[in-house]
């Protein structure tokens, strides 16, 4: 059996800046003394002069972008998660989405997944600051292949986006010459009766593998990768609920104001259904490797596995 091919979403951000630039002469891109990181170094050395380190300086950062976007330039801002959410927060409230300015943010490292670098980088609040602000998309990539699609379509995009790219490489199970990216769409990526078990992120993967493992246990798994958290695919999510009668969400970030949370409020309001949500608890990482973390904080398809059994039998 071939093995499944691994790239970090971060990388797939760095590749399609490239390929927007070769297409289009208005995209420029900013970055907080972070392009070897980022990715964004790749379209640094195609396009040295639409490429601007803006230093550790991102609140100043967010707003050169602002006035970028204002002279008819589409920027793309980049730094991690935490300093790309967390630092200029105000920026981009002020200067970016009260205007709805043509700012795309490209936020990479995001969530536990950071690893060593510990609780100060490992941003798991970045969705929920980010859905906070009117008219912002919020999304994050499965893979190499939606990263890539994801970008592209931010750009096409009239308004501020906010993207959240991984540090580390994720099995790649999109096939580029067929899938396609919508935003505000989700994805079935199995089909199921039992349970629905709504991911996004590196989460996608695993929540792919729970299900076959579900699966020789008795229990129908529904995977639906929720790419975009805002707007969410409503349409997607109420018909798993009327299908299958209880959902879990599962993300790289803490359970309060993201994923979860999102799909709680929907069904709260127009189809109450069971959640269990996976996610960051109310608490902050620590130091360590990447994959040990994951399955410290139950961010796994083994853990996916157990907190559905529970579910369904209940």
């Amino acid at each position: 059996m071939a093995e499944v091919k691994k790239i970090a979403t971060r990388d797939g951000y760095g590749a399609a800046l490239k390929e927007l630039g070769e297409l289009h002469d208005d995209v420029i891109v900013f970055d907080a003394d972070l392009a070897g990181s980022t990715k964004t170094g790749v379209f640094r050395k195609a396009f040295p002069n639409r490429h601007f380190n803006c230093g550790i300086a991102e609140a100043n950062m967010m707003a050169v972008a602002a006035g970028a976007a204002t002279m008819g330039l589409v920027p793309f801002a980049s730094s991690f998660a935490m300093f790309a959410a967390g630092r200029p927060y105000e920026q981009i409230r002020n200067s970016i989405g009260y205007p709805h300015l043509n700012v795309k943010i490209g936020a990479t490292h995001g969530g536990i997944s950071v690893g060593e670098d510990g609780a100060s980088h490992q941003c798991c609040e970045d969705f929920a600051l980010m859905r906070s602000i009117p008219g912002m998309v919020v999304m994050s990539p499965a893979d190499d292949v939606e990263a890539r699609a994801m970008v592209k379509a931010a750009y096409e995009h009239q308004g501020p986006v906010y993207m959240r790219f991984g540090r580390s490489a994720v099995p790649v199970f999109h096939d580029e010459a067929t899938y396609t990216f919508q935003i505000g769409k989700g994805e079935v990526m199995q089909d199921g009766t039992d349970v629905a078990i709504i991911a996004n992120g590196l989460l996608v993967a695993e929540a792919v593998e729970a299900g076959k493992v579900l699966k020789e246990s008795g229990i129908s798994a529904r995977i639906i990768n929720m790419a975009t958290i805002k707007p969410l695919d409503e349409e997607l999510i109420l018909k798993a609920a009327q299908d299958c009668g209880k959902i879990i969400t599962c993300e790289e970030h803490s359970i309060i104001g993201g994923l979860g949370e999102a799909v709680c409020s929907l069904l709260s309001e127009k189809h109450p259904v069971p959640v269990r949500r996976i996610g960051v608890e109310d608490q902050f990482g620590f130091s360590g490797p990447a994959a040990a973390l994951l399955k410290e904080f139950g961010l796994c398809a083994e853990h996916i596995v157990e907190v559905t059994k529970e579910f369904c039998h209940r």
